[in-house]
């Protein structure tokens, strides 16, 4: 079976997600280690954090996939507990998919935001601007807002989820997964009955609910960690030479509903 190299997967997800197609703010690509090293196993993860690092060492995983970049802003200093430190220490590489991925037709995050949500005719709505990523489909059948933020919750296996209800049935919904509470404007002039995010602030949510569209928050997190059952499914049928497991690795944080 042929050999798999980090630059393959690399060039496999650039076919998909262009590195280059990544906003100006952002800072994807091979951020830790070295392209031409063999990959035997890899570990798909929203966010490299030190317990992702022992996740991956304890598998013998010299990858790690994540969405989120594990060097964002520059590095001034280093420590025995910074991640990139222990990533390097222990022979993991850190390939970062952010808004290369966001933005995806192929195997996005918000396209496996919307298949997850079981939306039909999913496309990519023209950008307002460089740094807004709106998606669309449609639902089977149209839900009653509070139906619909129980669909979203379910779907998504979220604890709880924040609702501001419309004015009228749910049917064509719109998509930003992460933090894109500030893109419900222009979903409501597309036509939006639903919107859904992971986060929206206070003046964003009471922005939603001046809009007459339906507004769901599930959660960052939860938003964006469909994102790897997908990739790896993708990256699998074309490398087969590797395995790419997904992260047991528990959020960094967790709903207190009771």
């Amino acid at each position: 079976m042929r050999v798999v190299r980090v630059c393959d997967i690399y060039d496999v997800i650039d076919q998909a997600a262009p590195f280059k197609s990544a906003l100006s703010f952002d800072n994807s690509g091979l951020l830790v280690g070295d392209g031409t090293a063999q990959v035997h196993r890899a570990l798909l993860a929203l966010d490299i954090t030190p317990a992702v690092v022992e996740e991956a060492a304890s598998i013998n995983a010299n990858l790690i996939i994540s969405h989120h970049p594990v060097i964002f802003d520059p590095i001034k200093s280093l420590n025995s507990r910074s991640v990139p430190y222990l990533l390097a220490r222990k022979g993991i590489a850190a390939l970062c998919c952010h808004t290369n991925l966001d933005i995806s037709p192929v195997c996005g995050v918000n396209v496996a935001l919307g298949s997850r949500l079981g939306l039909k005719n999913l496309r990519q709505e023209d950008v307002f601007g460089e740094e807004c990523v709106l998606f669309s489909g449609e639902l089977e059948e149209p839900l009653a807002p509070e139906a619909f933020a129980r669909h979203v919750r379910e779907r998504l296996g979220a604890p709880a989820v924040q609702l501001v209800p419309g004015e009228r049935p749910v049917k064509r919904v719109f998509l930003c997964s992460g933090a894109g509470g500030d893109f419900v404007p222009f979903a409501a002039c597309r036509g939006a009955d639903g919107y859904v995010t992971g986060e929206m602030k206070h003046h964003e949510l009471l922005a939603a609910a001046a809009s007459g569209v339906t507004c769901v928050a599930a959660g960052h997190y939860e938003t964006e960690i469909v994102f790897a059952e997908f990739l790896a499914a993708y990256l699998k049928k074309r490398l087969p030479g590797a395995a790419f497991l997904l992260s047991k690795t528990a959020a960094a944080h967790r709903w207190v509903t009771a």
